[in-house]
């Protein structure tokens, strides 16, 4: 009996409290929950964006107009202009900092290049190859697999001979007469993950080619990348070099303003955002990607909270989120090995503004291994990662003179990753 009232009772407030539109039971919240997300993305779609374009502030955007860099596009232009004459063009290194432009003016280059060769009807063709994504080049197998597709030879990503893999690739280049323009994109990644005897087999290839030729060029954020190759390798890769200096911060404005004419709605911007922008991407050694970046997020938050305009607001809090973002997202994309790297210099600096060395690092490296149940890494593939990391600015690191001992780096960690939450997060990754 009173089972059986409580059980009514349950029954009539759970019909009390449900909206009739719903359905009753479980399903009366799910319901309402996906009744309130329908109208959420129906008001978005009525709200006008800030926004025209977008991608324009996307780093893989190639404008029409390259701004500020005319002397690096003539010189680009001059090296691989032959090629219009079916004239191998000498093999190009180019190198600089992140964010200096040096992809973006490669592409615009080359796709300019080949559409002149269009015109013409000459056989000339662009492979475009970022080394530094997964299950690309991080073997020099699925490398050579990968430019074979892209002449449209199709290859197995594993499977074969790489030696087979290699003739596939010569057979399907040398099918008929012409000439390849192979671009390296972060190239001193592919060297790390596969070694620089795919450099040289690919700067050797023209020798055994009949009917057509290949031009290389490298693209680099390792401005020492070059003195680390064989010697053999130094000398066909780096024919013809070329440094891209930072912008500086009103170079940093007219690029901003070019591409803000395009991604925005005319009059949304409000006076002194384009600067700030340029001025915190100019402290940041003149990275454009850093300055788009910081346009892209303050944007993106203005629309979130439903604002007519950009504001110097928006910039702030666009460059706060994105240095908690960056950080938290490169330490937990990290290997393990890596991350342990990383923890092993968090705790010997102890919070102190302290040059360390190498070999402190490796000595505390070994003793985390051993407590989190992982093999050690060599001390030079431990060196590696120090360098990495100092490219991403997680740490600043110079190689100093020991006399007979040799040499050795002094290491010291970056402000942004010298934080109780940087040590937290690599904390519960490696559960120590």
């Amino acid at each position: 009996m009173i089972v059986c009232f409580y059980h009514t009772v349950s029954t009539i407030i759970i019909f009390i409290n449900t909206t009739p539109s719903f359905s009753i039971g479980n399903g009366g919240v799910i319901g309402m929950k996906e009744k309130n997300l329908d109208i959420f993305f129906q008001n978005y779609l009525k709200k006008e964006s800030v926004f025209v374009s977008k991608q324009t502030l996307q780093v893989a955007f190639v404008p029409d107009e390259i701004v500020h860099r005319d002397d690096q596009v003539q010189q680009i232009a001059s090296v691989i202009a032959p090629a219009l004459r079916l004239e191998r063009p000498s093999n190009l290194f180019i190198y600089g900092k992140t964010g200096t432009g040096k992809t973006l003016t490669v592409k615009h280059t080359t796709d300019k290049l080949v559409s002149a060769a269009n015109k013409e009807s000459i056989s000339l063709q662009k492979i475009y190859v970022n080394c530094k994504l997964k299950n690309v080049a991080d073997t020099e197998y699925r490398l050579i697999a990968s430019l074979a597709r892209q002449l449209g030879k199709p290859l197995p990503s594993t499977g074969l001979p790489t030696e087979d893999v290699y003739k596939a690739f010569f057979s399907t280049v040398d099918s008929e007469k012409q000439l390849v323009i192979l671009i390296l994109d972060e190239i001193d990644q592919l060297v790390k993950k596969a070694g620089d005897d795919v450099l040289y087999n690919l700067t050797r290839i023209n020798e055994e080619l009949k009917n057509s030729q290949i031009s290389l060029i490298g693209i680099s954020n390792d401005l020492l990348f070059v003195d680390n190759l064989d010697p053999r390798v130094k000398s066909s890769l780096s024919e013809e070099e070329l440094l891209f200096p930072p912008y500086n911060a009103l170079q940093l404005q007219d690029l901003l303003l070019n591409r803000s004419t395009i991604a925005f709605r005319k009059g949304v911007v409000e006076p002194g955002v384009v600067e700030k922008c340029a001025a915190f991407a100019a402290r940041e050694h003149g990275d454009a990607r850093r300055a788009l970046e910081l346009l892209r997020v303050a944007g993106e938050l203005a629309d979130r909270k439903g604002a007519a305009t950009v504001g110097i607001s928006d910039v702030d809090a666009a460059e706060e989120k994105i240095e908690k973002d960056k950080i938290a997202d490169l330490i937990t994309t990290q290997p393990k090995q890596a991350q342990l790297v990383l923890y092993s210099v968090i705790s010997i600096s102890n919070g102190t503004n302290k040059f360390i060395f190498t070999g402190e690092v490796y000595e505390t490296y070994k003793k985390y291994c051993a407590e989190v149940g992982l093999r050690p890494l060599t001390q030079r593939r431990l060196s590696d990662i120090l360098s990495e990391f100092d490219m991403l600015g997680i740490i600043t690191a110079r190689v100093i003179s020991k006399g007979r001992y040799g040499r050795t780096r002094e290491i010291m960690l970056a402000q942004q990753a010298a934080t109780p939450a940087v040590k937290r997060i690599l904390e519960e990754s490696l559960s120590l």
